[in-house]
């Protein structure tokens, strides 16, 4: 990660890529719960957005990881831009964020990913312990917290989280990391009445129409670019 500031196009191509590996049903919405949320404006993000779950310090943590993991470029707009942290903040308050959707019963243990979630902590909790750890973490390296660092030692920091050589007592690195990197390209990915991909930059980079219901013509079509743009589920359109 620490590289990839200096080379946007291959991050971003990486997240074309896996992007579009992402369940269709994550991008409609069918694995989130409904948020009877009011629209922002289609040039982007409302900066009057006051997070629920998250408190001011975990906020700001939010705002600098999430743009740094899909940061905004010559090749389009990034996470922050696109209403990610508000996604993800609202998710928070779901079902999701309080591990509705999965066993949260012991035992917990080890195991590979085909097994599952194994963890005790929500989502919530993850968030919450992961935060305060990572912040305690950057004022004893370096006498700031996350968010007040300079692009390029945030993303070694979330590079050493990843590949775990930065150790947390409080709950594995990885996890963490794992945790915001997946809901960022959620975010990111999603229809705009959950909050993130305001503007559909990700539904345009990738080729998804979104809620349109007349393209069935073009699935046969493979490696022709469809010629319209998306349109989210309420009825939003971005050409």
């Amino acid at each position: 990660m620490s590289k990839q500031n200096d080379n946007p196009k291959p991050r971003r191509e990486f997240l074309r890529k896996t992007l579009a590996l992402i369940p269709i049903a994550a991008a409609s919405g069918a694995v989130l719960s409904p948020l009877n949320v009011t629209a922002t404006p289609a040039a982007g993000v409302s900066n009057q957005y006051v997070p629920v779950y998250f408190n001011n310090e975990e906020w700001m943590f939010i705002l600098a990881a999430c743009d740094r993991l899909i940061p905004s470029d010559a090749n389009g707009p990034g996470a922050v831009t696109e209403g990610v942290p508000e996604f993800i903040d609202k998710q928070m308050q779901a079902p999701y964020g309080h591990g509705g959707l999965w066993y949260m019963h012991g035992p917990f243990v080890e195991a590979v990913p085909e097994l599952g979630y194994q963890s005790k902590l929500t989502p919530r909790e993850v968030y919450r312990i992961g935060i305060q750890a990572v912040n305690e973490y950057c004022v004893k390296t370096h006498q700031k917290k996350f968010s007040e660092l300079s692009h390029e030692i945030q993303e070694t920091i979330l590079t050493g989280l990843e590949k775990e050589t930065i150790k947390l007592d409080a709950l594995p690195s990885s996890l963490f990391f794992n945790q915001i990197l997946q809901n960022s390209k959620e975010g990111y990915l999603a229809d705009p009445i959950h909050g993130g991909n305001q503007t559909m930059a990700s539904w345009k980079m990738i080729g998804f129409p979104g809620a349109r219901a007349d393209y069935t013509d073009w699935v046969d079509q493979p490696n022709k670019p469809y010629p319209l743009g998306p349109v989210s589920i309420s009825s939003k359109r971005s050409s």
